[in-house]
């Protein structure tokens, strides 16, 4: 490649990218959709029952039922908070309803609740159907000119009934449409997941003078988790040094006396343990340095969070791409643990996955830190006790952070983590 055709490569390669993440995010943006729609669908339900139980107060008979009422409310909103967290910065449920009914029906998660639902059940419900519709609506006129013969002329095509449809120039015409319905998929597709999901964001979370006794114990059992992950490292590292560096400084003890035994009656026997020893010293600093490593890598202070995760890039074991677009640095624990969650899934992709290549992507938005690691082998991984995957949860929540693990059957698995880096 010529000096004037690297620049030109490296636009290429740009654009590729660029179209890659937007085709990723308006996926991602048709699954918030349709689960959206899920749960506007029960919102909807929840809301007939609401009106029927408010209908039947008008006769006194339904003052029986409002607790009820109140109860489905909080299910069909608790199902919109956990779908939400899946998605996102987890949103921490109201304590439990009062059972005195008047301090029920008064209290304001309860009404929030109750406001949210409305709107969900409508614009949620709007919002979910259209989003779904549009890209069922750019398959549907791409594909137009496989099937237009199935239909008369004068039913015309999709969008376009009011169009005569003569031969196959005219269905090409039509399925054209279809690429500007594609256009709008992609460029407003994630603005409409965001729309669908800002009043339960807005509206189901706890407001500011809320009892944070939930949000205390949260952060009460991560810091217990970070505990607990802190004293298996701990043990990790006493076992590395006890198992290894420690024996080897043994053997080297015990080469030396040897050789300072065997010097004056057999010089060549003694050159020999000495070189034995010195195998052991050079082994004994290998290791020594290598659980110095898994403390605090050098390399981050040395090259960045750049440079450090390119290093695990070109040492995994299969094909990984790196794009790390972080400008400054952020707090050394935080890339420490950045470092550690990229280092842990290439680990786990090498040995368990199956994959051909892997995608590592660092993101800054703002004050959060967006990580992603995405590979395409065959998919099932699980979250069991002591995995890997555990331990990266646990990190990450102990920063209060963000972690997602997506790995259907057949691929592909991706990682999510968001890390607090300040502003």
């Amino acid at each position: 490649m010529t000096t004037d055709d690297a620049p030109h490569d490296r636009r290429g390669r740009s654009g590729r990218h660029y179209l890659a993440d937007r085709a990723r995010l308006s996926v991602d943006a048709l699954e918030h959709l349709v689960g959206g729609l899920g749960t506007a669908l029960l919102a909807l339900a929840g809301l007939s029952y609401v009106v029927a139980v408010g209908a039947a107060c008008l006769t006194g008979v339904g003052v029986l039922l409002v607790p009820s009422a109140l109860r489905v409310v909080r299910a069909v909103a608790d199902r919109e908070r956990a779908r939400l967290s899946r998605w996102g910065p987890e949103i921490i449920g109201p304590p439990p309803l009062p059972a005195e009914l008047r301090a029920a029906v008064r209290d304001p998660a309860a009404g929030r609740e109750l406001g949210w639902l409305v709107a969900h059940a409508t614009g949620g419900f709007a919002t979910g159907l259209l989003g779904l519709g549009l890209p069922l609506y750019a398959v549907q006129s791409l594909s137009f000119p496989l099937w237009f013969w199935l239909l008369p002329p004068e039913a015309g095509g999709p969008g376009v009934v009011f169009w005569r449809i003569d031969g196959l120039v005219d269905a090409l015409a039509v399925g054209l449409t279809g690429v500007g319905w594609l256009a709008v998929v992609v460029g407003l597709g994630p603005a409409m997941a965001r729309l669908q999901a800002w009043p339960g964001r807005r509206l189901l979370a706890p407001p500011a003078d809320t009892d944070l006794s939930l949000r205390v114990a949260e952060l009460t059992a991560t810091r217990a988790a970070a505990l607990d992950a802190h004293a298996v490292e701990l043990r990790r590292i006493e076992r590395s040094l006890h198992d290894g560096t420690q024996n080897r400084l043994v053997t080297v003890n015990v080469l030396l006396g040897a050789a300072r035994r065997a010097l004056a009656r057999d010089p060549v026997f003694a050159a020999d343990v000495l070189e034995r020893a010195q195998h052991a010293t050079e082994q004994a600093l290998a290791e020594l340095r290598t659980v110095v490593r898994g403390i605090l890598p050098p390399v981050l202070a040395d090259r960045g969070l750049a440079g450090a995760l390119g290093g695990l890039a070109a040492n995994c074991g299969v094909p990984c791409r790196v794009d790390v677009d972080v400008p400054g640095r952020c707090a050394a624990s935080i890339e420490a643990t950045a470092y550690f969650v990229v280092a842990e899934a290439l680990t786990n992709v090498t040995r368990h996955s199956g994959a051909a290549g892997a995608t590592v992507s660092v993101r800054r938005a703002g004050e959060r830190l967006l990580l992603r690691v995405e590979d395409d082998g065959h998919g099932g991984a699980e979250e069991r006790e002591g995995s890997g995957i555990t331990g990266i949860r646990r990190r990450v929540e102990a920063y209060d952070g963000y972690f997602r693990l997506t790995s259907p059957s057949g691929g592909p698995t991706t990682i999510e983590v968001e890390l607090p880096c300040g502003s």
